[in-house]
């Protein structure tokens, strides 16, 4: 019998942050999955290798992590206020679904140099030596994100000294700003409220802080269900029951923030809303044996990303930290000691990170100007993807 050859598809396989994926140019795409839809889905489905009921992804580029198990299409900016379009898309591992409801904070990083490397970004705007600044038009949330990229000698700077805790080897440094990033007309807090309780089925009433911005995340304290905000991976996804807990918190925390109608829905909408746990500084080892110390840090935040505990901290993670953080009277800005404050250092499984949010009130509402972030990136191959036809 015969079998159709593979399809070859220009793209390239990137490090954003703490996060890899696939990129490609939407013009590099089958005509049928240059559209949104079934065809597209299928085909970034068979790239990453899911659904893969061995959660391996063996048989295709995913990783087996949520961190690794990414897409990114990108194209020249419809809008005369961006250089480029980003639509992220987030393949499940063991399910057929790509999760299109959010953006990705680390791969936000990836963007700008992919683009500046690809054609997408007018020559006339980048710079020779320098920092090359790319605004991107983020499609899946609809907001901007500002990159600046150093170039030297007219190519994208990869290599540098910037460490960046869950990543081994160190960079190049790329500011990335995220611009007023709630979703949606400025609503910061969906119920209204900086603390609600959380009426949680098996759990009980839990403190929650319920915040869109950067990403959906339902923030809990980490004491409240029986955690030091200290633990690493294996802790967390070791544990079939702790898993379940969250998964149970998070879909009552989607359903009271408006994003589902009903709690069965959270199950075809794993990318969000996150869910993470807080605690006050404490020292801890983190899991490449660096030491933490509580003295160098605001506060200990761990997150769940696509039912597992992250190794790190998604970026869009960070901007909600940050943008709680920034807000007086929320669990994020209580564990982190309280008061006014526009940038944390919080501790994370794999390190430290430190980011910053400009916050004000406006009319009786919160409003974020800006999250602002560094992360770096670099390309880790490029050529052609093959795909079963």
């Amino acid at each position: 019998m015969p079998h159709a050859p593979q399809l070859k598809i220009p793209a390239t396989y990137m490090r954003g942050g703490t996060s890899k994926g696939v990129f490609f140019t939407l013009s590099d795409l089958p005509a049928s999955a240059q559209q949104p839809g079934e065809a597209r889905d299928k085909l970034l489905l068979r790239v990453i290798g899911s659904p893969d009921p061995y959660e391996k992804q063996i048989d295709g580029m995913g990783g087996a992590t949520s961190s690794t198990s990414k897409t990114v299409i990108l194209s020249k900016s419809e809008s005369p206020e961006h250089d480029v379009d980003y639509l992220f898309g987030q393949v499940s591992i063991d399910k057929p679904f790509v999760d299109w409801s959010g953006n990705c904070g680390n791969l936000s990083a990836a963007v700008g140099p992919y683009a500046i490397a690809n054609g997408l970004v007018d020559p006339a705007k980048v710079p020779d030596n320098g920092m090359a600044e790319v605004r991107i038009w983020q499609v899946n949330i609809g907001k901007t994100i500002v990159a600046q990229v150093p170039m030297t000698h007219g190519q994208v700077q990869e290599t540098g000294d910037f460490e960046l805790d869950g990543v081994t080897f160190p960079a190049a440094e790329i500011p990335v700003a995220f611009m007023d990033p709630a979703d949606g007309e400025g609503a910061i807090f969906p119920t209204g409220n900086l603390v609600d309780d959380l009426d949680v089925p098996g759990v009980g009433v839990l403190q929650a802080t319920l915040i869109n911005a950067g990403i959906p995340t339902v923030f809990i304290n980490a004491q409240a269900v029986g955690y030091t905000g200290q633990e690493l991976q294996d802790a967390i996804n070791g544990d079939a029951k702790a898993l379940a807990m969250f998964e149970t918190i998070r879909a009552h925390g989607a359903l009271r923030m408006g994003l589902i109608a009903h709690v069965d829905e959270a199950a075809n909408r794993q990318h969000t809303p996150k869910v993470a746990f807080v605690a006050p500084p404490a020292s801890y080892t983190a899991s490449s044996g660096k030491a933490v110390n509580a003295e160098d840090i605001d506060l200990l935040v761990r997150a769940l990303s696509m039912g597992k505990l992250h190794h790190a901290m998604m970026g869009t993670a960070a901007v909600a930290i940050a943008a709680a953080a920034s807000i007086k009277g929320t669990l994020v800005n209580e564990a982190a000691g309280g008061g006014e404050r526009d940038a944390v250092t919080f501790g994370h499984p794999s390190g430290a990170l430190r980011v910053g949010a400009q916050a004000s009130l406006v009319e009786g509402r919160w409003q974020i100007d800006k999250a602002i972030m560094s992360r770096s990136a670099r390309v880790l191959m490029e050529g052609t993807v093959r795909v079963p036809g």
